[in-house]
C-alpha cells in the first residue's frame, strides 16, 4: 500500500466516479460480468501478458473501508506512523524519491495478511483497537484472493487443464 501524505478525500474521487477504461489503448479490459471473458482472458494472456479487469466482484464498500483506514493511518503524526515501522520486511517507512525523474516524498505501508502480525503491528499506533483497520484489510484481501482465484481457474479453463485449481490451489495454505 502506498500513499501520498496527508491526501486530502477528494483526491481519490475519481477511483469510484470513473468509468473504466484502459490506461492507453493497448492494455485488454476483462470485462469478468461477461459470458466471453474466459475467451477475452486467454487471449489476453496469450497476446499481452497483462490486462485489466472489471466487475471483479470486489464490493465497493471493502474498496471504500480500506481506502478510509489508509487516508486515517497516513493522516497521523509521522511520530505514530513510525511506530508501525520501520518495514523489516513489513510495516511502515517513506523516503525521498526520484534522482532520475519526478522528486518528492513516498509513505508506504508493507503488510502481509497474518491477522495476528497486523494486531500487534497497529496496536502500537491505535491502542488495544486495531480491529478496524484489520478488518478491513482482512475483507479486501479475502474478496481480492477469491477473485485471483477466480481468475486462474479462468486460465486454467482456457489452457484446457484438466485439473481447474491447478493455480488458484496456491492461494490455500
Amino acid at each position: 500500500m502506498v500513499f501520498m501524505s496527508k491526501p486530502a478525500p477528494e483526491q481519490f474521487s475519481f477511483i469510484r466516479n470513473s468509468k473504466p477504461t484502459p490506461f492507453f489503448s493497448g492494455i485488454p479490459l476483462i470485462d469478468l460480468s461477461k459470458p466471453d471473458s474466459m475467451h477475452q482472458l486467454v487471449k489476453a494472456c496469450e497476446e499481452f501478458g497483462f490486462f485489466k479487469v472489471i466487475n471483479h466482484g470486489v464490493p465497493m464498500e471493502f474498496i471504500s473501508k480500506l481506502e478510509s483506514e489508509a487516508v486515517d493511518f497516513f493522516s497521523l503524526p509521522l511520530s505514530e506512523k513510525e511506530k508501525v515501522g520501520p518495514p523489516s520486511p513489513f510495516g511502515y517507512g517513506n523516503k525521498s524519491i526520484g534522482q532520475n525523474g519526478d522528486v518528492g516524498w513516498v509513505e508506504y505501508l508493507l503488510l502481509n495478511t497474518d491477522q495476528e502480525s497486523i494486531s500487534q503491528r497497529f496496536s502500537s499506533v491505535f491502542g488495544d483497537n486495531p480491529e478496524k483497520f484489520r478488518c478491513a484489510l482482512n475483507d479486501y484481501v479475502s474478496a481480492v484472493k477469491r477473485m485471483a482465484c477466480e481468475i486462474l481457474e479462468m486460465m486454467a479453463d482456457g489452457l484446457k487443464l484438466q485439473q481447474r485449481n491447478v493455480f488458484s490451489k496456491l492461494f490455500d495454505g
